[in-house]
């Protein structure tokens, strides 16, 4: 097997619904406690318990404006950090005043690090040799698992869902129907067994630290990392999408990104304009376009 696959292995499909099949037969078990001392005069915020395969206690942070729902809803897929927050640090606390807002932390992450500790770097590739054993393939179904509690509140407008984060929200929108609108900054599965050689930033850089010392494991690595590659999962996902390079320097450029839109029936790519305020304008106006605003909630420092 070389490094640069072209197309998806032949059990793709069944390796997929075999997890959400596993995943359908574990009740979600769900424990709900608010959480005052982060609940406003125009949101209340919760902690939530879910189970997902292993079985796995996972963990959310739950935000449900005050008023006349249903509300938009934004559930905040895990970047590459092992800290959770109501939202993403530098985002305006208003947002919770307007969208139902999820938080999802997956296995290995802060709160839901019991039985199992993520360590970074290290967590990209825990396991990865072994496609079953892959950390990432329960971090995907605790993600499904998220979504799957947040259109079950009857305070969300299940026609406008905003999965936000990295590759797991575009596998999570082709995996599951709850997912309206994606935006996703790509940096750990898109053609990543090819570019990895290309490059010495992390998260990529995980991958040739592996190799270099387990040099046997790479044909069973590249196999992991082509179930998880975007590519095979883009032509699934029928949703409007924003691609955007995450800002960082590293492999995965608006250029590269490129072929991705193409693989997607409604996708726009976007490079980086280097600026967190010029990045997170574009996206902030895109997501509030998508759902039925005529203007986003932006920082105080960006209005300035």
């Amino acid at each position: 097997m070389t490094s640069q696959n072209q197309a998806p292995p032949t059990d793709f499909q069944s390796y997929w619904q075999d997890l959400l099949h596993e995943l359908a037969s574990i009740p979600p078990a769900p424990e709900v406690e608010p959480l005052p001392i982060r609940s406003t005069d125009y949101a209340d915020c919760y902690t939530l318990h879910l189970t997902s395969v292993g079985p796995y206690r996972i963990f959310a942070y739950l935000s449900i404006p005050h008023g006349q729902g249903p509300f938009p809803a934004r559930c905040y897929l895990p970047r590459y950090a092992t800290v959770v927050e109501p939202i993403p640090q530098g985002a305006p606390n208003g947002l919770r005043g307007r969208y139902v807002t999820l938080s999802v932390g997956v296995r290995g992450s802060r709160m839901a690090n019991q039985p199992y500790t993520a360590d970074i770097p290290g967590w990209y590739t825990e396991g990865i040799d072994d496609s079953q054993s892959y950390v990432f393939r329960g971090i995907v179904a605790d993600c499904c698992r998220g979504l799957e509690y947040l259109v079950s509140r009857p305070e969300v407008d299940p026609s406008r869902v905003v999965a936000i984060g990295n590759d797991l929200t575009m596998i999570a929108a082709a995996l599951t129907p709850h997912v309206t609108h994606v935006v996703c900054n790509p940096s750990l599965f898109y053609r990543s067994a090819e570019l990895a050689p290309t490059t010495e930033f992390y998260p990529l850089e995980e991958i040739n630290d592996y190799l270099r010392l387990h040099p046997e494991k790479k044909d069973a690595v590249h196999d992991t990392l082509n179930r998880f590659d975007l590519r095979w999962f883009a032509p699934q996902v029928s949703v409007p999408t924003l691609v955007a390079e995450a800002g960082l320097a590293g492999a995965m450029t608006g250029d590269i990104l490129a072929p991705l839109g193409e693989l997607l029936s409604q996708g726009e790519v976007r490079g980086s304009q280097h600026s967190a305020y010029k990045d997170g304008l574009d996206t902030e106006q895109w997501i509030a376009r998508h759902t039925g605003f005529s203007e986003p909630v932006l920082p105080e420092h960006w209005q300035v």
